[in-house]
């Protein structure tokens, strides 16, 4: 005798299906969201606000919805791109100061967040122009920024290099300060003010 049609059973069976096949194919992939990020971070640095989300996603090798499914507006996918390279910054500043002595684990972190702004410049300009809610879009950087000179901070103080009544914090400010004007300047001006900030972290330390 064959199989009895029971079409209420069979379209509960597909719709099953269906469900499971788009519960797997939505769920956001953490590697390509990091792929994304690094594409993204890249052509924003390159072409500023005038980056499209189908070129990264073409260069990405992804589709368009796919960027979408795992950044739904602009201004999340350039918060997430700019956070993910500002983490690799200050993930440096722990390495430089387990290869250094503090003071110079310090310049050389300087160095390299201030080569960073610079070479960066662009993506900030299109993070801003890309900025429609009230959030802060700097607040989890800032957080991450305040924790890598903190890290070098401490380690100048336990040395004895820096001083240790400097708050993470004014640095980050002076810096900040330095980064924001970084695209008009010359890399050699940028370090001459660096040479001027490590001159204030070091001053009157080992002095009696």
């Amino acid at each position: 005798m064959g199989a009895i049609w029971e079409p209420e059973r069979y379209l509960a069976r597909v719709i099953t299906f269906v469900s499971s096949f788009k519960a797997r194919n939505v769920a956001a992939d953490p590697g390509v969201g990091v792929s994304v990020c690094q594409v993204a971070a890249r052509l924003f640095a390159e072409q500023g606000p005038d980056t499209t989300p189908a070129a990264i996603a073409r260069q990405a090798g992804v589709g368009v919805g796919t960027l979408y499914r795992h950044f739904p507006t602009g201004e999340v996918l350039l918060v997430a791109a700019h956070s993910r390279q500002i983490a690799l910054v200050c993930e440096r500043a722990s390495d430089l100061v387990a290869r250094y002595p503090a003071d110079e684990a310090t310049r050389a972190w300087l160095e390299h967040f201030l080569d960073h702004a610079m070479a960066n410049a662009n993506m900030c300009a299109a993070l801003n122009a890309a900025i429609t809610s009230d959030a802060d879009p700097y607040a989890h950087t800032r957080t991450l920024l305040i924790g890598a000179v903190t890290t070098l901070l401490d380690a100048g103080v336990r040395e004895g290099g820096l001083r240790g009544d400097v708050i993470a914090g004014d640095v980050l400010l002076l810096v900040g300060g330095v980064a924001s004007l970084a695209r008009h300047s010359t890399k050699e001006q940028v370090h001459r003010l660096i040479d001027l900030l490590m001159d204030a972290l070091t001053e009157n330390v080992g002095s009696t």
